[in-house]
C-alpha cells in the first residue's frame, strides 16, 4: 500500500496532500450511500489517479441524488450530501457541487411547501 500522502488538486493552484487512508475512506462512505441510495451497480471508473477518481465517483453519487430528488425528499438528500463534504474546504470540488444542490434543492423545497 502506498505511504506517501496523494496530493489533490483545488482551483485556483492550491493543492492539498490526502492519505492513503483518507481515499479509502471517503471511497467506503460514497459507495455505501451509492448503494442505498442508487439501487443501481456502482459505475466503472476510468483508469487514473485515485484521488481524481473518487472526486469523479462522488460528484457522479452527488447528481444522481440531486437528479433523483423531489420536494419530498430534498432535505434528506441535501444532509447525506452534506454528509461527504462537511469537512472539506470550501474549494474542494465536490463541496462545491454539494452546495450547488443545496441551492437547487432549497427551491424545490420551497416549490414544494
Amino acid at each position: 500500500m502506498r505511504k506517501t500522502p496523494l496530493p489533490i488538486r483545488y482551483p485556483g493552484g492550491d493543492e492539498m496532500a490526502i492519505d492513503q487512508i483518507t481515499l479509502r475512506n471517503r471511497l467506503l462512505v460514497a459507495t455505501a450511500m451509492w448503494r442505498e441510495t442508487i439501487a443501481e451497480p456502482l459505475p466503472r471508473m476510468p483508469p487514473g489517479d485515485p484521488a481524481d477518481q473518487i472526486q469523479s465517483f462522488e460528484i457522479q453519487l452527488v447528481d444522481r441524488l440531486w437528479q433523483s430528488a423531489t420536494a419530498d425528499t430534498a432535505r434528506e438528500i441535501a444532509d447525506r450530501t452534506w454528509d461527504l463534504v462537511h469537512d472539506r474546504p470550501d474549494t474542494d470540488p465536490v463541496k462545491r457541487r454539494v452546495v450547488e444542490c443545496h441551492e437547487a434543492l432549497a427551491r424545490m423545497t420551497r416549490l414544494g411547501d
